[in-house]
């Protein structure tokens, strides 16, 4: 499994050092009357509540967002364009962010005014129905589900959207579903998508009843989750245009795309033959969205603390608030409550290199001897995010709050504790050689670093990495680093989208996400049990256990921070809540005040 594309987008962001996630202290979410407390306030507040939804949570419309109403034009500000629209192409947040006003699924996520998380069916009738031990799942589509010309949307679109992965021309989406159905990473030789008119044959349809089975080759027992990812939303048969759909792709959702100046601006507009009734997620309450690309984050915080013109009708629509303007944002009580914030998805930490570190006292002594509040103090403080001390974060389905090394009560690190570990292992002064992406802000983390190490007992060896390959070089299994600074996020909320990819000893490879190389028996057992328990809450208490087990006796990793990004929007904004799968604002409960 390579690494998640979305993960990584939010991975080398922070690593780069970038004002995105260098912020100061305020609550969950935008002020005023829009309702509840979007994003996370904390994880102490915020317990990353998953649930499945029933059949009858599956029906639309879609929750009312308080004081909400229907009219005019929210623009959103952005750096870059959006690089992919075709639903197959798309795997990072920005694009994925986007598709959800647009593009439709089996599954999708009903989210909360808390940032809770429901999974529904959103083209289905319900969220699956699951056999044979999770290795055949069949859906049920809904009536009066239609495409932007009107148009019925038939299982034969849906399936597809999901033979279309297996395109040559869709190398940029997910491929966990192409991955189950055919047993390899190698798909592709099995199976080359649908343009000479073949089949798969483990998708069956049946378009009187309106039903598609899937037959997988690996059980997963969690697949209504995966299918929920945009990579995997319907495409028209009789519309696509292969390569070119990446341009113009069909809309199933409230919005479709009138108007696109590559790199310089978007136009959505209302898609009248979308149904609220057959949507539980969606509201639509502006007549339109248009995206203007180019305002880097200083430039778009400045036009929105200004708020002239239609800029106040403007958002934040990736980067977030820079440190430049944080104390004034949140100095201000009316530009603090234009703000909105919340934790990233998924979790950074320093991952140990278990081939080179065979001793767990050792592994032990370095989490203890972590300065975890330093480095916070260097990201911007307390607002700059919560401190980790799991392998689980928050948004996932089991996450329990455990600290098996004191960090919340020493977060700056226990050197006694550290000290006595590498005694007891005879192995005070210990060499260690640390690897760190060379950015303005890890320059200032490496001084703490090493403080700490030293202090601890350790003698540490700081090892800076170009950027442009940090991740080349810590994924060799042959490298010469001890300690290294990683991130990983999950594309679904449950456990096996963290231990899988971080800890599965068979995934050991050059450019394998496993950078500590932890490849222990048991693990690798419990991995592949968990990933095969039918029910997703006994699965996240297994998992939860797991994560308990993993870090108390192999100690393979440092956890870190989960980090916080704040926005800013306009005085004529409302409805901007955190998005806890995009980390960005969920651009359909957005509306325009009166």
């Amino acid at each position: 499994m390579s690494i998640s594309r979305r993960n990584f987008v939010i991975a080398t962001s922070v690593a780069a050092g970038g004002s995105m996630v260098l912020s100061a202290c305020s609550s969950g979410n935008s002020g005023g009357d829009d309702g509840g407390s979007g994003g996370h306030a904390g994880t102490d507040k915020y317990t990353g509540h998953v649930t499945v939804g029933t059949a009858e949570d599956s029906k639309g419309p879609a929750p009312e967002v308080k004081g909400a109403r229907k009219g005019g034009t929210i623009h959103g500000l952005a750096p870059d364009d959006f690089s992919h629209l075709d639903p197959q192409q798309i795997w990072f947040t920005w694009n994925a962010a986007l598709g959800n006003l647009y593009i439709r699924t089996l599954t999708n996520y009903q989210i909360g005014p808390d940032g809770t998380m429901k999974l529904v069916g959103d083209l289905a009738t319900d969220t699956g129905t699951m056999s044979e031990g999770g290795k055949v799942w069949t859906f049920t589509l809904k009536d009066g589900i239609k495409w932007e010309d009107g148009s019925d949307i038939t299982v034969e679109d849906v399936r597809h959207g999901f033979e279309r992965g297996f395109s040559s021309y869709t190398t940029n989406g997910a491929s966990y579903l192409q991955n189950a159905l055919t047993g390899t990473g190698d798909f592709r030789k099995v199976y080359k998508g649908p343009d000479k008119g073949e089949h798969f044959d483990g998708i069956k349809i049946d378009p009187a009843k309106k039903t598609i089975t899937l037959h997988l080759k690996e059980a997963r027992p969690d697949l209504n989750f995966t299918l929920a990812m945009a990579s995997y939303g319907a495409v028209p048969v009789k519309h696509d245009s292969k390569e070119k759909y990446d341009k113009d792709p069909v809309s199933a959702g409230p919005y479709k795309i009138s108007k696109h100046a590559i790199d310089k601006s978007m136009t959505l507009v209302r898609n009248e033959h979308w149904d609220p009734a057959t949507d539980p997620i969606r509201t639509a309450y502006p007549d339109q969205f248009t995206f203007e690309f180019g305002p880097e984050g200083l430039a778009a915080a400045d036009r929105l603390i200004a708020d002239d013109g239609d800029d106040q009708y403007a958002f934040m629509a990736y980067n977030g608030i820079p440190a430049e303007r944080m104390q004034k944002v949140l100095s201000d009580p009316e530009l603090k409550g234009r703000s909105w914030n919340g934790l990233l998805t998924g979790t950074y930490y320093y991952a140990i290199n278990c081939k080179r570190i065979t001793d767990v006292k050792v592994r032990q002594a370095l989490n203890y001897a972590w300065p975890l509040e330093q480095i916070r103090k260097i990201y911007g403080g307390p607002s700059a995010g919560d401190y980790d001390t799991t392998i689980l974060s928050p948004d996932l389905i089991g996450y329990k709050k455990y600290d098996a090394y004191g960090k919340l009560k020493k977060p700056k690190g226990d050197p006694a504790a550290a000290k006595k570990l590498l005694q007891e292992a005879g192995k005070v002064g210990q060499k260690i050689v640390y690897a760190f992406n060379q950015t303005p802000v890890y320059d200032k983390t490496k001084v703490v670093i090493e403080q700490a190490l030293k202090e601890a007992g350790f003698d540490p060896v700081l090892k800076p990495l170009d950027s442009t390959s940090y991740y080349d070089q810590v994924q060799q299994i042959d490298n010469q680093f001890d300690v290294m600074w990683f991130g990983w996020a999950p594309d679904w909320p449950t456990g096996y989208t963290m231990f899988q990819p971080l800890f599965d000893g068979s995934t050991i490879a050059d450019g394998s996400n496993n950078v500590s190389q932890l490849d222990v028996g048991w693990v690798n057992d419990a991995i592949k049990k968990n990933g095969l328990i039918i029910d997703q809450t006994e699965a996240g208490k297994a998992w939860e256990a797991l994560d308990e087990r993993i870090m108390k006796e192999l100690a393979p990793i440092i956890p870190e921070t989960y980090q916080r990004r704040f926005y800013l929007h306009g005085s004529k904004v409302g409805g901007a809540l955190f998005d806890p799968l995009f980390s960005s604002a969920i651009f359909y409960k957005l509306y325009v005040k009166a």
